[in-house]
């Protein structure tokens, strides 16, 4: 799969243009992630980013993950989560620290790859439900679909992280397999 660090950087990159075409009217639009709107998930993104920041970087993110991050510009309060996020992923003992998560403290390693999981699948959902597909990097899903699938992925699949694994379409493209196997019920494209 590559430096994960350099595929974070992308998928931060990813999502920053899929946030840029989020339009007002999509915030209350239900997002893939069941019982959310694109708001709800775009918070949960930009609260994970800021969170994963202070971790990494041993500062106070300012709230928890259930706080409101994103206010009344989204596209700013994404901008600011990737500048911090980008910046503590990229210092040179990242991946070599422990991050403490909301189930428990991992190694820097298995940390970034959470992480990127979140800012991938989540850009994703985002892109899905507000017509942005194009903007999907459909080499960076295959890559992470392909570690997903080689791991034991059954111990994130529990309420509240990723439902069981959803049948794609016939032929569907890689950001959709993704999505499927990260349990997201879609409708065809």
């Amino acid at each position: 799969m590559g430096n994960v660090i350099d595929q974070i950087d992308r998928a931060v990159d990813m999502t920053a243009e899929i946030v840029a075409g989020i339009r007002p009217n999509h915030l209350t639009a239900p997002s893939p992630c069941t019982g959310w709107t694109v708001r709800d998930e775009l918070n949960h993104l930009v609260g994970g980013m800021r969170i994963f920041a202070a971790e990494l970087t041993g500062t106070d993110a300012g709230a928890g993950h259930d706080a409101d991050w994103v206010g009344t510009d989204p596209q700013t309060a994404y901008a600011t989560a990737a500048t911090l996020d980008r910046a503590a992923w990229n210092r040179p003992a990242a991946l070599a620290s422990t991050v403490r998560l909301g189930f428990g403290t991992v190694p820097g390693p298995m940390a970034a790859l959470i992480h990127l999981t979140e800012v991938v699948v989540h850009g994703v959902d985002l892109a899905v439900v507000t017509d942005q597909e194009h903007a999907v990097d459909h080499r960076l899903c295959d890559d992470l679909l392909a570690v997903m699938r080689g791991m034991d992925f059954d111990a994130f699949r529990r309420p509240g992280m990723f439902g069981p694994e959803a049948l794609p379409s016939i032929g569907s493209p890689a950001h959709r397999r993704l999505l499927a196997f990260a349990g997201r019920e879609l409708q065809p494209s």
